[in-house]
Parts: structure tokens; C-alpha cells; sequence
């Protein structure tokens, strides 16, 4: 099923994820010439093989190799090039295979929330995505085959290109991989290779000397690079003496190490050698960077943990990435190798103290607290801020001039973000879980999977019982039931909302308790039981008004105006929307007026004015837009098709339902997308094409059928009755008797209306 012409296809943006070429790269012609022998001269034709391995011991070039072919021969795949960093080998948590899909199959055009939560799921739609296609997946730092597997392509037209220190034999047993096992680079190689880094600073070195000093990195590119540019930074100390101080080192390295990997000893000698070199402000930063928990890191968290003013931080962070001991990913961000990354977080245990080691880590977990809570100010202003600790002195959280700073800050630290939350878990800081976990619900990036966010509700859930914090509890208890609601899981929802009402009446707290009320007035709408529904924003906008709680008392009034209109009480809803809207508008608050003009379209609509219809919803969807809020542009949008679809803008109904169904389906939220369906289907209805019509809402009533709506199967069976009404008479008898039998149990004007069109 697809909405014709409107929209772009899948590859009208193919994915180019390739980090850039390594511009000192040297030879390794061989090994070129053998991952070319796996592409077909017909280049229609099937690949030799559908995966390949480069093994090799740790900082051997498998990455600069895989990368430099991959830049070579990316023409040849013109349908995209993914590619993603499996840190298998890296001291903190690697990339799972689940994360990884996640990643790949939104580049590959899927809405994050619509990718399913099961692996073996996820993997069969992104094996889906990739058939009759040609796209490079470059599989970087693989530590098992189990890693990798569900991200493997399905078909012969695409190539898995994975780097590993492992041979990963099950997958060439298994799955017909091709291995090729990287060696060291030979004398002249690697002679050259320290040629090409210290270009235009040693010239006319002794290729002797040089030798020696390739042999002391164990010819291994990560330790060549590294060795090379201290020498280039040093051009006025002689070569014989770099050597000498490299010997020295090496000599300490084996009387402390018990490892008999000889590759690995040099590249822990030449580190150490290039640690030492460092200015000792410099050192400890490097140290204290390998305790980071996420796997890259900004400037001013950088500071924060490191307790320097970010002028400082900055110019140590130059110094390391001129050394190759930190990369720069891009403006102000920082990432390490994860063999550098090991070295640093060793050498913190070694030279810091635990009670050092505990500062920073609580230094850059307080950045990461107070700043997620300047960008929460922003996101949800009218959301009570939780009362925090005071920062650790010297932190300066970051500020924001405006919501859209704020929302690219929570996108930029998603993943740091999450590595936050378990980090101060591990290290037993309760406090710091439950705040950030509460802060996150609302304030997690708009991109992030539903998982996500139920994931750190759970992790806040757990923390604040563990400190025994009532109020704090049934404050996480409301949000996950709001995240149970907003997935259709409304038993679990309403638990959830009831135990947080029983905390709050035993605390006596009655602002939490008039929030409870609402949320669970939500949460029977979304079920369609609307006098239960009605029931509880009664009572909750009784209570706030009583509290004087003026923005909250207006959103119950709102949420009366939707729960009235859904029962047919239009002139009732519209008395209340039109005074939720004016004082919304009086208020300044730009998201209680997009819900209420969405109510005040559907009003319109009905009454019969389609120009008011289309005015209203047309300005709540433009807000929507203005926050940066898919859940609410979602939504609204199928005001806004109603609308043109009504005024015979078939076309932007169309464009309106396409819209509201791809974000729904990114949000995860099934209903609201067969919602969006039904509406697509009575846009081909109207434009006489019952056929297209059939389609959509015959997927809608299964999607119903499956969350248990009785209602919205019982709409989309009547729609789908009069589009077979004329192909297919007794069909469409049939959807019609079992629509009866939905609506049965509803007693109010907008029921008694469906049951007499069914009738007809």
C-alpha cells in the first residue's frame, strides 16, 4: 500500500555514511587488489561473496584499509553506503547489533519508532530494505559473530565489510564470508608510511634509523602514525635520541607487562611514549577522558570533568589530537581509539585516586544534569522543574537562547545522555538516575526509539524506589504510564496512574493528585469511555482551579471540549474550546492553543464552515512545526487533511495523511496511524477511486482490530462497506453487521449516528 505521488522514494536520499578517506595511507596494493576481486565486472551482476572480513591484531589498519577501498569503489553502490563504529573491542559497553539497526534502518528511510523492538524483526525489515539494492555496510571493530550477524545484507547485491581482531570463523562456516588477515606493514611500507607524517619537518632522515624506529612500533600503522608525529613535532631532536627514549620505554613495558602479545606491547610502549611526552595538564586530561561514560564527548563536558575553564580544556584537547591520541569528529567534539581509550582509562586507575576519579565522573554527571535541565526549561515550559542538588563548584551548565538550541543540544547527547543514566546507576548515584531519567521523558531527542525512553523511565522508576522517595515515585510511575497510553497499552497505563494517585493521596499531595486525575481521564478517552473520561477532567480541573493552577485547569477544560466532541456534543465543545483558546492566546501558550484550534477545525467541520476547518487546523499545525513536536504535528495533521479533503484539496489531503502517518508510525503509535489510513482512504473515496479507497481502510479496521478499538474498527468498517458497496455488495453487508456489533455498547449521539449510517 502507498499514497501515489506524494512523497519521495527511499533512495531519493541514500545514505553516504563513510567517515573520511585516511589521506596517509601507504600501499597495501595486495589487499586492495583482493577485496576488488569480490566486485563482478558486470556491475548488474551478483557480488563473488556478500561478506568480507579483514582480521588483523589491534592498530594493524583494518579500519584505514576497509575505509580507503570503501571511498574507491562507493560508485559501484549506488544505493548507499552505511556504516557504523561496533567499538567491540572498546572498555565501556559496545554497540549492540539492536542499536546498530536502529541507526542503519533510519538512514535507510525507516521512522526510528516505527523499527521493531525485537532484533530478529528489525533485522528481517532492514534485510527488506536491502534486497534489489546495492549498498556497502562497513562493519567496523566487530568483537563476535553474534555482533554482526543481524546486520548482514540478505541478498547478493549488497556487501558487509567488517574489521575485526577475531577471525570470526562462524561467519565464514555459516555465511560464505571471505577473510582476509591483515599483517603488519612491510619495512618499506612502514618507512614510508612515517615519511608521509613527517613531510616537510625531517627531511633526509637516515633509512636506516628509520627502520629501527618502524621496528620499535612493530610496523603497526596506529603506533606508526603516533611515533611519526611526535618526531614531526620535534624536528630538532635528533632521530637517535627519539629511538633512545622509545627503548627506554619499551624496556619498562617489559618489565611491567605478564603479556605475551608482542604487537600489543608496542603499541602500549609508543602510547606510554607519547603519554609521557605530554605537558602534565595535558596527561590528565587524556586520563580523565577514559572515564567518560559516553563514546564521544563536547567541549564543555570535557571541561566539566576535568574541572578546567574550557579555554584550558580546549588547548589540551589540541594537543592530544595533534598526537593522535584523541580524534576530532567534529567542531569541539572528541572521540578516542578504543585502544587509546583503554590506555587512558588505565592509566586513571593507576595515577588518580579513587576519590579524584569520583570527582570528575561527578563533575561531568552534574554538567550533564543541569544542562539537561536548561534544555527541559525550553522544551516543556510549563512543566514543574524538579528541585536539583547545586552543581559541583566550578560547573557551568550549558544555557540556550531559544527551544531549538535546546532541542539540537538533546539530539547531539542522546547516546551520552543514556550513557549518563547507567554510568551514575553503576557508581550508585540514585539521585542523578532518577533526575535525569525524569528530566529525559520529556526532554529526550524527538529521533529517539520508543525503547529509549521507557528504558530510562524503568532505570528512574527503580532508582527512586531504591531511595525511598514516594513523591519521586509516583512522579515515574505517571510517566510511564503516559508512555504505556501513548503505546496502547491502556490496562498498564491506568495501573500505572493509579498507584501514582494512591501515592499522591497518602502524601497528601493534592497538585500531584489533580495530575493524576487528568492522566487518567486520558487514558479512558484513548479507550473511547468517555463518561469515565469526562468524569476525571471534571474532577481534576475542579481541583486545579481550587489550587489555582491556571494553565492546568485550561488543559482539563480542553481535554472536556475533545471528550464532548467525540460524543457528539458540538455546541457544548465548541463553548468550551473557543474559552480554552482564548485563554490559551492570552497565555502565551503556543501548545495548549495548537490542541485546542485542532478541536476547533473538527467543530468547524462539522458545522459546516470548511474554511474556518482548514483555518484552524492549518495554524495548529504550524505551530507544531514551531516547537519541533512530531507528536503533535502527527495528530494535527489529520485535522488539517479533513479539512482539504473536505474543500477538495485532495492532493494536500493526501500529502496531510502521508505526513501524519509516517511520523505516527516513527512515534510507534499504531492507532493514530490507522487513523491516518482512514483518512487517506476516504480522500480515493472521494476522488472515485473506491478500489485505493478498500485498501487503506480495510488496514486500518486490522489495526484496530489488533489494539482492541472497538470504535475506530467499527468507523473503518462502514467506510470500508461503502467503497466495496458497488465491486462487492456482500463484502460490504458483511463489514457492516460486524460494525453493529462493535457499536453496540455506546450510548451517546455520535454512536447512535454511526449506528443509523449502518443502518442505512
Amino acid at each position: 500500500m502507498h499514497f501515489h505521488r506524494y512523497g519521495q522514494g527511499p533512495d531519493a536520499h541514500p545514505p553516504r555514511q563513510l567517515p573520511g578517506d585516511d589521506q596517509g595511507f601507504v600501499n597495501r596494493t595486495d589487499e586492495l587488489q583482493q577485496l576488488n576481486a569480490v566486485l563482478p565486472s558486470d556491475g548488474d551482476a551478483p557480488l563473488v561473496v556478500s561478506v568480507y572480513v579483514i582480521a588483523g591484531t589491534a592498530g594493524v589498519g583494518k579500519t584505514s584499509l576497509a575505509l580507503r577501498w570503501a571511498h574507491k569503489v562507493r560508485d559501484r553502490f549506488p544505493h548507499g553506503q552505511l556504516y557504523v563504529n561496533l567499538r567491540g573491542y572498546d572498555p565501556r559497553e559496545p554497540v549492540t547489533a539492536q542499536s546498530a539497526l536502529q541507526g542503519f534502518l533510519t538512514a535507510l528511510g525507516v521512522p526510528p519508532r516505527a523499527i521493531p523492538q525485537n532484533i530478529e524483526e528489525a533485522a528481517a525489515l532492514y534485510r527488506s530494505r536491502l534486497a534489489d539494492r546495492r549498498v556497502l555496510v562497513v562493519l567496523d571493530n566487530a568483537a563476535t559473530t553474534r555482533q554482526v550477524r543481524p546486520l548482514l545484507p540478505g541478498s547478493t547485491g549488497s556487501l558487509a565489510l567488517v574489521t575485526s581482531r577475531s577471525r570470526l570463523s562462524g561467519l565464514a562456516i555459516r555465511d560464505g564470508a571471505r577473510r582476509l588477515t591483515l599483517g603488519t606493514l612491510p619495512e618499506r611500507d612502514a618507512v614510508e608510511l612515517i615519511r608521509v607524517v613527517t613531510a616537510g619537518y625531517r627531511p633526509g632522515e637516515d633509512t636506516d634509523k628509520l627502520f629501527e624506529l618502524a621496528q620499535l612500533c612493530a610496523r603497526l600503522p596506529l603506533a606508526l602514525r603516533i611515533a611519526a608525529e611526535r618526531a614531526a613535532t620535534r624536528p630538532y631532536v635528533g632521530l637517535d635520541d627519539l629511538i633512545a627514549d622509545l627503548r627506554d620505554e619499551s624496556a619498562l613495558w617489559t618489565t611491567l607487562s605478564t603479556d605475551d602479545d608482542d604487537d600489543a606491547d608496542s603499541v602500549r610502549t609508543v602510547f606510554a611514549w607519547s603519554y609521557r611526552a605530554l605537558s602534565a595538564s595535558a596527561a590528565r586530561v587524556f586520563r580523565l577522558l577514559g572515564i567518560h561514560p559516553g563514546p564521544e564527548i563536547g567541549i564543555h563536558a570535557a571541561a566539566a570533568l576535568t574541572g578546567l575553564a574550557v579555554r584550558m580544556a580546549r588547548q589540551s584537547l589540541d594537543s592530544l589530537v595533534g598526537g593522535h591520541l584523541v580524534e576530532q569528529s567534529g567542531p569541539d567534539r572528541y572521540e578516542f581509539h578504543d585502544l587509546l581509550r583503554a590506555y587512558a582509562n588505565d592509566e586513571a586507575l593507576r595515577q588518580e585516586t579513587v576519590a579524584e576519579r569520583e570527582r570528575a565522573l561527578r563533575r561531568v554527571l552534574d554538567w550533564y544534569l543541569h544542562t539537561l535541565d536548561a534544555a527541559h526549561g525550553w522544551i516543556e515550559p510549563e512543566e514543574d522543574r524538579l528541585p536539583l542538588d547545586p552543581p559541583t563548584d566550578g560547573i557551568a551548565p550549558i544555557t540556550f537562547t531559544d527551544r531549538d538550541q535546546a532541542v539540537d543540544w538533546v539530539e547531539r547527547e542522546h547516546v551520552n545522555l543514556l550513557a549518563a543514566v547507567r554510568a551514575a546507576r553503576a557508581e550508585g548515584l540514585d539521585r542523578h538516575v532518577w533526575r535525569m531519567s525524569a528530566l529525559l521523558y520529556y526532554a529526550m531527542a524527538p529521533s529517539a526509539p520508543l525503547g529509549d525512553r521507557l528504558a530510562m523511565t524503568r532505570e528512574g522508576l527503580d532508582a527512586v524506589r531504591r531511595l525511598g522517595d514516594r513523591a519521586g515515585e509516583a512522579s515515574m510511575l505517571e510517566r510511564l504510564g503516559m508512555a504505556r497510553n501513548q503505546m496502547h497499552q491502556l490496562a498498564e497505563a491506568r495501573e500505572c496512574h493509579e498507584r501514582a494517585l494512591a501515592i499522591r493521596r497518602e502524601l497528601g499531595d493534592r497538585d500531584g493528585e489533580a495530575q493524576s486525575l487528568n492522566v487518567l481521564g486520558l487514558v479512558h478517552f484513548r479507550g473511547r469511555e468517555l463518561a469515565l473520561a469526562e468524569r476525571y477532567f471534571t474532577r481534576a480541573r475542579t481541583a486545579f482551579a481550587e489550587l489555582r493552577q491556571r494553565h492546568w485547569e485550561i488543559i482539563c477544560l480542553t481535554n472536556l471540549s475533545a471528550t464532548r466532541y467525540e460524543g457528539g456534543r458540538l455546541d457544548e465543545a465548541l463553548e468550551d474550546v473557543d474559552q480554552a483558546l482564548a485563554a490559551h492566546r492570552q497565555r502565551g501558550s503556543r501548545a495548549g492553543m495548537g490542541e485546542a484550534l485542532r478541536l476547533l477545525s473538527l467543530i468547524r467541520l462539522e458545522q459546516g464552515d470548511l474554511a474556518g476547518a482548514k483555518r484552524a487546523a492549518t495554524e495548529s499545525v504550524s505551530i507544531a512545526l514551531e516547537l519541533r513536536e512530531p507528536v503533535m504535528e502527527a495528530f494535527w495533521l489529520l485535522s488539517l487533511g479533513n479539512a482539504q479533503r473536505a474543500l477538495g484539496d485532495h492532493g494536500e489531503a493526501l500529502a496531510s495523511f502521508q505526513r501524519s502517518a509516517l511520523l505516527h508510525r516513527r512515534l510507534g503509535d499504531r492507532s493514530r496511524e490507522a487513523l491516518a489510513w482512514s483518512g487517506a482512504g476516504e480522500t480515493y473515496r472521494a476522488m472515485n477511486r473506491p478500489s485505493e479507497a478498500a485498501d487503506f481502510h480495510r488496514r486500518a479496521a486490522a489495526v484496530h482490530r489488533e489494539t482492541r478499538e472497538h470504535w475506530h474498527e467499527a468507523s473503518a468498517l462502514l467506510a470500508l462497506a461503502d467503497a466495496l458497496a458497488e465491486t462487492d455488495p456482500d463484502e460490504a453487508r458483511h463489514h457492516r453487521a460486524r460494525a453493529r456489533e462493535l457499536v453496540g455498547g455506546y450510548d451517546d449521539p455520535r454512536a447512535s449516528a454511526l449506528r443509523a449510517a449502518l443502518d442505512r
